[in-house]
């Protein structure tokens, strides 16, 4: 905007001083100057260029008068505009340039991170979760304007690319990254995404929006861990929200930041040959010191198991579900993936 300002405030001096120096040749010079004669010895005046004068004007000190006049006022309008566009051109294409190589950069030094594949209404929420429980992420889009948009909100990394192209997937780090949502708005993209994505990383966790049902079966078998159908949860919710208000409203609230801190339903997997494999939740007290409560408990190839008792066994690659802050969640897995 303040460039756009500049720009035109120097144009309208530049143009006035075009047409204030027209007028007043003609006027000076008499029947002898034609319109184009005036315009013309404004220009050469007005850019310096130097090709002479097309009358003679040592007579008339009033035209002269008028040529000091366009030199200085009018090269001052013209060097203005010049020199707004010039640093637009070159302090915004530097900019650019060094910003992108070191968000670049900041990408290549992630591991363990998400790839976000779709910046619309539902990836543009994704990425608010992920931001506000402290996930490294990485979006891919081709929306430049939503990209810049977020990130003048959220300060995101992201990938200006088609996500369905192997180099946009892989320019995110997709190599060394934990999981993959796809949130393309047609079912083939996400379905092309998905496939491509476990290609370049079979141990990549996949999460696909769906919008027709009958895709389900082919997002799985291109390598989606789940699949969301976005339709059918919107109208869950709906109709949670209906017959279920108060549970609803908790859940709400527990999703909103409170002064600072998120609280939310957290998964926590016990390494394989961890040193709390063999011992009863008592005895390891992984929470001890936190005020997270364990929800629920499951087995590698077990069902879940909710509110389990003290006496429970942790086995190899069991997941804790607990409920608590964001951040104290973090800590405890952290913790427990280093024992």
């Amino acid at each position: 905007m303040q460039f756009k300002n500049r720009l035109i405030k120097g144009l309208i001096a530049t143009f006035i001083a075009i047409g204030g120096g027209t007028a007043g040749y003609k006027l000076l010079g008499g029947p002898e100057w034609s319109l184009l004669d005036a315009v013309y010895m404004t220009i050469i005046t007005l850019t310096t260029v130097g090709f002479g004068e097309i009358q003679d004007l040592s007579a008339n000190p009033y035209a002269r008068i008028l040529t000091i006049f366009i030199i200085l006022f009018g090269m001052g309008s013209l060097l203005f505009v010049v020199s707004t566009v010039t640093g637009f051109i070159v302090e915004g294409e530097l900019t650019n340039v060094f910003g992108r190589r070191k968000m670049l950069k900041e990408i290549s030094n992630l591991k363990n991170h998400f790839i976000v594949c779709g910046i619309g209404d539902i990836g543009s929420t994704i990425v608010k979760e992920l931001k506000l429980t402290k996930r490294d992420f990485v979006v891919v889009d081709t929306d430049s304007e939503k990209l810049e948009n977020m990130n003048t909100i959220e300060n995101i990394l992201y990938i200006n690319e088609d996500a369905t192209h192997d180099d946009a997937l892989v320019n995110a780090g997709i190599h060394k990254a934990q999981g993959l949502i796809s949130v393309l708005p047609d079912d083939k993209d996400n379905l092309f995404v998905t496939l491509t994505a476990k290609q370049l990383n079979p141990n990549l966790r996949i999460v696909s929006k769906g919008i027709d049902e009958h895709t389900i079966k082919k997002l799985k078998m291109a390598g989606a861990d789940s699949v969301v159908l976005s339709n059918a949860i919107g109208g869950l919710r709906m109709v949670s929200v209906l017959i279920r208000p108060a549970v609803v409203g908790f859940l709400d609230k527990m999703l909103r930041a409170q002064k600072g801190k998120s609280y939310r339903f957290e998964d926590i997997t016990i390494p394989a040959g961890s040193k709390f494999t063999g011992q009863t939740l008592a005895k390891a007290n992984l929470l001890h010191n936190t005020r997270l409560l364990i929800v629920a408990m499951k087995e590698k190839e077990g069902d879940f198991v909710y509110n389990p008792v003290s006496s429970t066994i942790i086995k190899d690659e069991s997941v804790m579900v607990v409920m608590g802050e964001s951040v104290e969640t973090n800590k405890v897995r952290e913790w427990v993936e280093n024992q």
